[in-house]
């Protein structure tokens, strides 16, 4: 009795939303006790580091575009 392709894929997707919900939880310096022993919990830390890595690139990117943009402007 195995889980469908659909299951299986919206498993996945939850996964990461939740991965992704746990990153910016992380980044703002909150979380909820039962978000943080669900990540704890998790088989791989490589997911969540993953995660911070290209939020910290792209949060980077998004102020360096400021700044220029802010710079051009004057």
């Amino acid at each position: 009795m195995g889980d469908t392709p659909d299951n299986e894929n919206t498993r996945n997707q939850k996964h990461w939303v939740a991965i992704v919900l746990s990153t910016l939880a992380a980044a703002f310096g909150v979380q909820n006790r039962n978000n943080l022993e669900r990540d704890f919990s998790s088989d791989s830390p490589w997911p969540y580091i993953i995660a911070g890595i290209v939020f910290t690139l792209v949060l980077v990117l998004i102020l360096a575009a400021i700044v220029a943009l802010v710079l051009s402007n004057i």
